[in-house]
């Protein structure tokens, strides 16, 4: 593989040229790629992200309405008229088979949009985190990995993940010339690895979503591979 991989801590400075032809793996642990990965999991057709809730109207003014869901939040709270929210758990086999999902949340889907000039973009989360690895050891594009962040401010539970996802890359041995992002990713991965979900309920935004009534998400999005595929955006819709 190409070893050039670096860490974006948020999507907030990422501009189009620092993604023109590269892989970028996007990582919105609480919730987006917990979600994605569920729905996908679970029979969803697809996910189309959305970056704000005008783009998600306009794709679903051009789809039959049988045959998708709107979905997402704004700041972790439910978008009112919406079909489902941000929560893994409600993306049940039974909700979700077959459908298309609109998906638009406060910071996943913008990252994903921020991302549009990239030659491959991937969705990675603690529950698939050994396929994707397999995946990027054969990659031989430079690797980003963009964490989304909230609001622009750094999410420790995302740059965890990143970490977590480099020690698998590389088994634990970071090139020497790997890039600040990487190496302060891989850093707090050797820090907190052992204790993932203690330390991502201990996070600003595991605390705000236990707030508002969301404390089972927290393990649920902490589960370590619980899902074997890679999904990935192609022509404006996330795959399988």
């Amino acid at each position: 593989m190409n070893n050039s991989i670096d860490v974006f801590a948020t999507s907030l400075s990422l501009s189009e040229e620092e993604v023109r032809g590269k892989t970028v793996v996007v990582i919105d642990v609480l919730r987006a790629s917990s979600t994605i990965l569920t729905g996908l999991a679970n029979g969803a057709k697809g996910v189309i992200p959305a970056e704000d809730m005008g783009a998600a109207g306009k794709v679903a003014q051009n789809l039959d309405q049988s045959r998708y869901l709107l979905c997402g939040e704004r700041d972790a709270k439910n978008i009112e008229g919406y079909d489902l929210g941000n929560s893994p758990s409600e993306y049940t086999k039974e909700v979700v088979e077959g459908k298309t999902l609109i998906l638009t949340t406060t910071n996943g889907t913008k990252a994903i949009a921020r991302c549009s000039q990239a030659a491959k973009i991937v969705i990675a989360g603690f529950l698939n985190l050994s396929a994707v690895a397999q995946v990027l050891k054969n990659e031989t594009a430079e690797i980003i990995i963009v964490c989304s962040g909230w609001k622009g401010r750094l999410s420790l539970e995302d740059v965890l993940c990143a970490g977590n996802l480099i020690s698998k890359i590389f088994e634990g041995n970071l090139p020497e010339d790997a890039k600040d992002g990487a190496k302060v990713a891989m850093g707090l991965y050797e820090r907190f690895g052992n204790e993932i979900t203690k330390t991502v309920s201990s996070t600003n935004h595991a605390k705000r979503l236990a707030e508002l009534g969301y404390a089972s998400d927290i393990a649920d999005c902490c589960l370590s591979d619980k899902y074997d595929f890679v999904p990935v955006l192609s022509e404006g819709v996330i795959h399988k």
